[in-house]
Order: C-alpha cells, then sequence, then structure tokens
C-alpha cells in the first residue's frame, strides 16, 4: 500500500509542477512533492539504517542540495524548451540564441554535476562508502522511476530514450520566446 501511494504521487506531482515550468510550483505540487520526498526518506532511513543524528544530516542535506537541483533542473528545461522552439522545422533559428541556449546547457550540466560531487562529499562526513553508494542507487532508482511515468503520462510508451521527444508532437511553441 505504501508503495502504492508512493508511485501515485509520484505520478501527480511532476504532472502539476510541469504544467507551466515558467510559473512558480502550485501549492498542491509543494505538497505532493513534500509527500515524496517525506517517503523516501523514510524508506532511505530503514533501508541504510541510519542513526538518529545521520538522519537528521541527511534530511538537512536533502532539503539544502534538493532545493539547489530543483532550480537548476528548471532553468535547464527552460533552456532545453527554448532550443526546441529554436530549432523548428523550416523556420531559421537565431545562431546566437542558440548558441547562448547551447552554453547555457553545458554549464548548466556542469553546475549539476558539481552540486551532487559536493552533496557526496558533504555525505561522506556522516554516511559510510555502502549507505552513501546505496543512497544513491535509491535516489537513481527513484529518479528512472519518475522519468518513466513521466513519460507515461505524456503519451510515451515506458522509458525515454534517446530521440524521444519530452513535448508531445501537437504542441506548438510559445509566441515571442525566439530570440534570447
Amino acid at each position: 500500500m505504501q508503495r502504492l501511494c508512493l508511485v501515485l504521487s509520484l505520478v501527480l506531482a511532476p504532472s502539476l509542477s510541469a504544467q507551466d515550468p515558467a510559473r512558480p510550483d502550485t501549492a498542491e505540487a509543494e505538497r505532493l512533492r513534500a509527500q515524496i520526498e517525506e517517503r523516501f526518506s523514510r524508506h532511505v532511513h530503514e533501508e541504510l539504517r541510519l542513526t538518529a543524528d545521520q538522519a537528521t544530516k541527511l534530511r538537512a542535506s536533502q532539503e539544502r542540495f534538493g532545493t539547489q537541483r530543483r532550480a537548476l533542473m528548471r532553468q535547464q528545461m527552460e533552456r532545453r524548451r527554448a532550443l526546441e522552439d529554436q530549432m523548428q522545422p523550416g523556420v531559421a533559428a537565431n545562431a546566437d540564441s542558440v548558441k547562448k541556449l547551447m552554453d547555457g546547457n553545458q554549464a548548466g550540466r556542469a553546475q549539476m554535476l558539481k552540486l551532487e560531487q559536493d552533496e557526496d562529499r558533504e555525505m561522506a562526513g556522516y554516511l559510510t562508502p555502502v549507505q552513501r553508494a546505496r543512497y544513491q542507487q535509491m535516489r537513481e532508482q527513484l529518479m528512472r522511476r519518475v522519468t518513466e511515468m513521466r513519460a507515461q503520462r505524456r503519451g510515451g510508451v515506458g522509458r525515454m530514450g534517446p530521440g524521444t521527444r519530452a513535448r508531445p508532437e501537437g504542441r506548438r511553441p510559445r509566441p515571442g520566446r525566439r530570440p534570447i
């Protein structure tokens, strides 16, 4: 039952927060995200057999780095969508805008990698190497499942692979989004 609630929350939260990426998250999306994070934290606590001190420190790390991660992911999504808008078939793309977006994507990936390294370095101060490795596996598994569910909600089938468009074919670019 707990697994079903987690799966349902994972399906609903991304759809609510992804309705319009330029608009801040709704209160409902935030509530669902908090529920997901709480359930994931409990699962991690049980699976890794964390001490009370480890659990407190991990929760603080998750909150701090999670906020930064979500902001970076939102920025990356906005850049990808703007790049998709620029690269419409039959429409000349603005080379300067495309270059800025490509450079921004690369910088965003570097920021995300640094964030993950900083988070891992911090967790190394209170988790054992085995706990850190298991935690990373659990988080990767959760993120894969979220990605699969998002793809299914958008009409895709199963996992999103190379060449899979995250945006439904029928969606039109937003007006006024051409030059950056």
